[in-house]
């Protein structure tokens, strides 16, 4: 799929300040692919995607969790984690992307999980460092993600658990898996 049609099938789901960070994510995410080698289209692709589902009605999301028969854990945490597992069921179901790869990164954008591929990373970090994104921390990770993917990815599953410790919001365990991973292979 081009990059125009996709970005027309996006906009419809999306607010316009929304759309403009789904453009800052691909614009990073394809700089990214380029920078570690990954498949520059697919970035594109699932960088467009990556917020597919994210203005859906939480009962419809709640609906295709349950009837696709997803981790059923998901509804015990924050909707504001349905958006990737459901966004890439509604990515192939209305979009037609077939892709795994793409599909996955889509997935697993907001929990991360462990044995990342390095396209899932790419639409994790981009998604988290896009120059739209301004709070406490998001420009150290930045810096990071020009020498090292792995190092910006640890410190940004690292931030996002501290931000929601602070503000005593249950953790989704695929996001300490996650961090754990990433870790446990930088020994």
């Amino acid at each position: 799929m081009k990059r125009e049609e996709a970005l027309e099938i996006v906009k419809k789901q999306l607010t316009e300040h929304r759309y403009q960070h789904t453009l800052g994510v691909m614009e990073t995410a394809v700089t990214l692919a380029r920078k570690y080698g990954a498949d520059e289209k697919r970035a594109e692709l699932a960088a467009i995607f990556h917020d597919y589902a994210k203005f859906r009605d939480k009962t419809e999301m709640k609906s295709i969790i349950i009837e696709q028969k997803m981790d059923k854990e998901l509804l015990e945490y924050n909707g504001e984690l349905w958006h990737a597992p459901v966004g890439a069921f509604l990515t192939e179901k209305e979009a037609g992307i077939t892709d795994s790869e793409v599909l996955d990164a889509i997935r697993y954008h907001t929990s991360g999980r462990p044995n990342m591929t390095i396209l899932e990373k790419i639409i994790y970090l981009a998604d988290y460092i896009e120059p739209g994104r301004h709070f406490p921390g998001v420009e150290e990770v930045r810096e990071m993600a020009n020498h090292d993917l792995n190092q910006a990815l640890i410190q940004a599953v690292k931030n996002t658990i501290v931000f929601l410790l602070k503000k005593n919001q249950r953790i989704f365990p695929l996001t300490f898996l996650t961090y754990n991973d990433l870790v446990k292979k930088e020994d």
